[in-house]
């Protein structure tokens, strides 16, 4: 934890130290993000689509815990960075009108909105670009207040340094906090939880050989931390393990349940 406890501390004076411009706004009382997430647009690029896509690591996950009725929906480009995504128009009636159930029977659902949550992430460095960390911040801003116009909680996926570059974990941490400070949003410390696996387990490979994107064991620790931070239960038990060894699983779940413990008893709670 000593390492985890030092990116924290590096966290406190980036809230008043870093790049971004926006005043953050007064946090007004609200309704958390919890398990009332029952259904999750994943906004991204391929850190969420590897190894078969990490929500649907979640999904299994939720299911294990006993989550009734959650539903996922990914929509991810190849190298994008947030401002290449459309938030409004993913919010169109026909996303998530129908889904696949049984022997591919088709069933068509009927609720008030597609999603309750957003999940969004941007391009691996963008936000500490020092040419497209302005349009990080911007878009941050502006698919967390198209997220809630739509009545979706805007979250914020904190990803991870690049292998040969560890430096990156306390940077993207410290943009990833402030947008999440400004926009009111949730923050998934993904990021720092691959900082505290590596400290803790550095023979598990959490990415595969272009040093950036995640292995089988980078997502499912993503995925966990997902669990935990979103829908505040703990994966720490859970016999989905994606196929990982028992005590590589094990050591995976413990990382991303306490990671997220200190990051959120440290950072809170983004509100809708």
């Amino acid at each position: 934890m000593k390492l985890l406890t030092a990116l924290l501390a590096v966290l406190a004076i980036a809230g008043v130290t870093g790049c971004g411009t926006t005043t953050p706004p007064a946090a007004k009382p609200a309704l958390q993000v919890s398990t009332e997430i029952k259904s999750l647009l994943w906004v991204g690029n391929s850190f969420f689509y590897y190894n078969n896509s990490m929500h649907g690591h979640v999904g299994r996950l939720l299911t294990d815990s006993g989550a009734k009725g959650m539903r996922a929906s990914s929509l991810t480009i190849s190298g994008s960075g947030i401002n290449w995504h459309d938030i409004d128009a993913y919010f169109n009636k026909g996303m998530a009108s129908y889904s696949f159930v049984g022997d591919n029977e088709v069933r068509f659902n009927s609720f008030d909105k597609p999603f309750d949550g957003v999940m969004m992430m941007d391009c691996s460095q963008c936000p500490i670009h020092p040419q497209l960390q302005p349009i990080f911040y911007e878009y941050a801003a502006k698919h967390s207040a198209t997220a809630r116009r739509r009545g979706a909680a805007p979250i914020l996926f904190m990803s991870w340094a690049y292998q040969d570059k560890p430096e990156m974990t306390a940077q993207l941490a410290a943009e990833y906090v402030k947008a999440g400070k400004q926009n009111n949003a949730l923050v998934v410390p993904a990021g720092l939880a691959f900082a505290q696996s590596i400290v803790k387990r550095p023979d598990l490979n959490l990415y595969v050989a272009d040093k950036r994107h995640p292995s089988l064991m980078g997502t499912y620790l993503a995925a966990c931390t997902v669990l935990a931070s979103v829908y505040k239960t703990n994966p720490t038990g859970l016999k989905y393990t994606a196929g990982l060894p028992a005590d590589v699983a094990a050591h995976l779940q413990a990382v991303a349940w306490e990671t997220s413990q200190a990051f959120h008893a440290k950072e809170g709670r983004g509100a809708l």
